[in-house]
């Protein structure tokens, strides 16, 4: 019914537009969920009513773009609203749409106490709740050019770090607008534009989640958009909003016959005659020994702070290390006091505890609004848990990223170390594939049959991409394994445990450690072997982690019970002899692509080859998950490790200098089965 209705009404502003003034704003799309109704007449029809009127009455006169509004007393029908309209565009026409929204939401969603309407060049949006200040990304609306672009790769890259440092200048927008737009040069011949803005009742960080929540979904075509109830993005090869409107020219200087006036001087400063000389002594007395006392007093304080790490609280906001407040987090809001928590979780209670790992506890808890929360307590006692610490609030904080287990929160108080993310409720990717209870194996094996496995496979290698290429940090993540693979309600991974990434620059393609970090099976040789970090690390333990979700089988399980042999050995042999369906998990029923099961066997195997050149890198990975028509070359034979002499090596002690030319490792490093948020 929704989409028939949409339809009709598209075309009829179509030929609207064509055969009138084309004034009438352009209807994209519309949400109305059937789960909440009211009666006809009731007193949420009228408070609606007097609502939507007041909307469209704001908008005649309003310069901003922007206005809320409720209507009526009472809690269970009163009504909240608001709308958006392009800043681009004048006040006019922002009327103009807003009272058409007016008129077509009551007709595309009749009895409906939740509702949402998207135009051409303007949003209007209502509730039973409050909506105002509320970052929501769903329902969203995404349109794409249908036309491919040349070079797609490069202009995925460029396309990433533009639209992404825009939305971070429209988050932090002086003008409380949060609006942004910017145009790149792509080609000679094409120029990009973009623009991203948000509903400017939403904080900083709020506006920027939403926004880069919203541009994850890009697909690297010609032109794309994305609208959510919060935020909206959009990208295009030609010039689609008013560039002269949002760029206000500067004032042009004075000239005179002779050219441009210089700059006008600094008033001069007088004293009464004869105290000049006298005021000028007392100022050298008095200034010139405090500056040497302060001098002296910073120059203590930094002999004392140096080669200190620490942890400050500086005006509620925290500072991690040498990381600056802004470096770190530029909202307060994302910092709890300990009290909140401890009430979350019930004190960390037993009964809240979801887990434990390598650097500490994870609990459940609730925040007061009622959202679920998964706090992660650092380990007072580890020493990498302050390293982990830092990297998770200054990498996860920073990305809020909608496929990456989202940071919530962090508390540094006393000895407290504390980080609150987002619950997922299916758990982690090796609880399903894994199973610890072996009666159980086959009910939660039998849950991931082969599209969802294929699903996971596309959603982590996307996942992947965006930290590699698209983020506007480059992230290694150095741990992917599948208990960091996070499964949300509908099955979609998200990715958790940054505490052991590292940033690169942007030409920035390789990396050398003495600290070798990370699980057991999943190592590159070259970084186990030689320290050397790049991308094609993750590639390698992308491979790995393919190979399980393919075979249901997790890889050190070889070294148990084959004599040495590793998961990747495995499948390389049934690939040479022609028999790759062999390796596939015994508990998929026949319900599965022969082609699709093939591919991802020929990418896992792509993907553990020992030269980190051979191996693929993830955009090509991703665009072979999506492109049947693409060719694979042929896989070499996989690196080999065996667990014995892998598990002398870690039992020599730690150094940072090693005098034998060996690598230094540290088992407190190594996290083998480490339990997150789930």
């Amino acid at each position: 019914m929704k989409s028939c209705f949409a339809v009709s009404l598209s075309l009829y502003f179509f030929f609207f537009k064509t055969f009138s003034t084309g004034r009438s704003p352009e209807l994209l799309d519309y949400e109305c969920p059937n789960t909440t109704l009211f009666t006809p007449n009731s007193t949420y029809q009228s408070n609606l009513n007097t609502l939507l009127s007041s909307l469209s009455s704001a908008a005649t006169n309003n310069t901003d773009g922007f206005a809320n509004a409720t209507a009526g007393q009472n809690p269970p029908d009163q009504a909240y609203g608001l709308f958006l309209c392009r800043s681009d565009i004048s006040t006019a026409t922002c009327s103009d749409c807003v009272a058409t929204g007016k008129r077509d939401i009551r007709q595309v969603c009749p009895d409906q106490r939740v509702s949402v309407i998207w135009y051409e060049k303007c949003m209007l949006r209502y509730s039973n709740k409050s909506i105002f200040s509320v970052m929501e990304v769903t329902p969203s609306f995404t349109l794409l050019n249908l036309w491919n672009i040349s070079e797609r790769a490069r202009f995925r890259q460029a396309l990433g770090k533009s639209i992404r440092d825009i939305a971070y200048r429209a988050s932090g927008s002086a003008s409380g607008k949060k609006f942004a737009e910017a145009e790149m040069k792509f080609t000679s011949s094409q120029t990009l534009y973009m623009m991203v803005q948000c509903t400017p009742d939403l904080m900083e960080w709020e506006c920027n989640r939403c926004l880069l929540s919203a541009i994850d979904i890009l697909e690297g075509k010609q032109g794309a958009r994305t609208l959510t109830p919060s935020c909206n993005v959009r990208y295009e090869l030609y010039p689609f909003y008013n560039v002269t409107t949002v760029r206000a020219p500067p004032p042009p200087p004075l000239t005179t016959s002779e050219g441009p006036l210089p700059p006008p001087l600094p008033p001069p400063v007088t004293t009464p005659e004869g105290k000049s000389n006298k005021f000028t002594m007392i100022t050298i007395v008095i200034v010139v020994p405090t500056g040497g006392v302060m001098i002296l007093i910073f120059l203590t304080c930094l002999l004392r702070r140096r080669g200190k790490v620490t942890y400050e609280v500086v005006k509620g906001k925290s500072v991690v290390g040498n990381a600056s407040a802004n470096e770190l987090i530029t909202m307060e809001s994302l910092q709890f006091d300990l009290a909140t928590i401890q009430a979350a979780t019930n004190d960390f209670s037993h009964e809240s505890k979801l887990g434990e790992g390598g650097f500490g506890e994870v609990f459940k808890g609730g925040l007061p609004n009622g959202q679920p929360i998964a706090v992660k307590r650092l380990s007072q006692s580890s020493r990498q848990g302050d390293d982990e610490f830092k990297n998770e609030v200054l990498l996860v904080a920073k990305l809020q990223y909608r496929n990456l287990v989202r940071l919530l929160g962090f508390c540094l108080e006393g000895d407290e170390k504390l980080l609150a993310y987002e619950f997922v409720p299916n758990k982690s990717l090796d609880y399903f594939l894994f199973g610890i209870a072996m009666m159980q194996i086959s009910k939660k094996r039998g849950q991931l049959d082969w599209p969802l496995r294929y699903k996971i496979v596309s959603g982590i290698a996307r996942r992947m991409l965006y930290l590699h290429e698209d983020s506007r940090l480059r992230i290694i993540h150095r741990d992917l394994n599948c208990s960091n693979i996070l499964l949300d309600s509908e099955i979609n991974p998200k990715i958790s445990d940054f505490g052991m990434a590292r940033i690169f620059g942007v030409d920035q393609t390789q990396a050398n450690t003495y600290k070798i970090v990370g699980t057991f099976g999943y190592l590159s040789p070259e970084y186990a072997m030689h320290g050397q970090i790049s991308a094609k690390s993750d590639v390698y333990s992308f491979g790995v982690l393919t190979l399980e979700i393919i075979c249901g089988k997790k890889n050190s399980c070889f070294f148990q019970s084959d004599g040495g042999e590793n998961l990747a050995s495995y499948a390389w042999k049934h690939w040479r002899a022609g028999t790759p369906l062999e390796v596939l998990e015994p508990f998929i029923s026949n319900a599965y692509s022969i082609d699709e099961v093939v591919r991802c066997l020929h990418i896992g195997l792509l993907g553990v080859q020992e030269d980190p050149a051979d191996r693929p890198t993830m955009a090509s990975i991703v665009l072979t998950l999506t492109s049947h028509s693409v060719k694979l070359s042929q896989p070499r034979q996989p690196a080999f490790f065996l667990q014995r002499s892998t598990e002398r090596r870690l039992k020599e002690p730690e150094s940072d200098e090693s005098t034998s030319g060996s690598m230094p490792w540290s088992t407190n490093e190594m996290s083998v089965t480490e339990v997150y948020p789930r």
